[in-house]
């Protein structure tokens, strides 16, 4: 794990290897990690997602995103999910709507995360 300021918000990476988050209970775990970091947003590699994750119709995807927005703490999925949005109109809705928000983005990489970071903080958003 790594906290870092960027563009005047506290961010807290997560390593792309280490324990597969596959529920709501583990992202209550990460969430909870945030908190002496004081960060203000977390960064998660897509790698760390269980593939059902990618499956809406398993649910995973909504409980795990309902406790990041519950506990109010905003969080960028880091990493190219290209594969799974080929193969899933549902998915890339899904992306698409939470890339307009505010409470989670989806994000290929570093320039991309670094972009609208920038672009929320400009515009005075609460980030993502």
């Amino acid at each position: 794990m790594e906290a870092v300021e960027q563009h005047g918000v506290r961010v807290l990476s997560f390593p792309p290897d280490g324990a597969v988050i596959s529920d709501d209970r583990q992202a209550v775990d990460l969430i909870a990690l945030a908190r002496p970091h004081r960060a203000r947003l977390l960064v998660l590699p897509v790698s760390r997602l269980h593939p059902d994750f990618f499956t809406l119709r398993t649910g995973v995807a909504g409980a795990i995103v309902q406790k990041f927005v519950q506990y109010r703490m905003p969080v960028a999925f880091l990493g190219d999910i290209t594969e799974y949005l080929a193969a899933s109109s549902s998915l890339r809705a899904f992306v698409y709507e939470a890339n307009r928000g505010k409470d989670f983005w989806f994000v290929a990489d570093e320039s991309e995360l670094d972009g609208r970071l920038s672009a929320a903080v400009t515009a005075g958003r609460r980030t993502p």
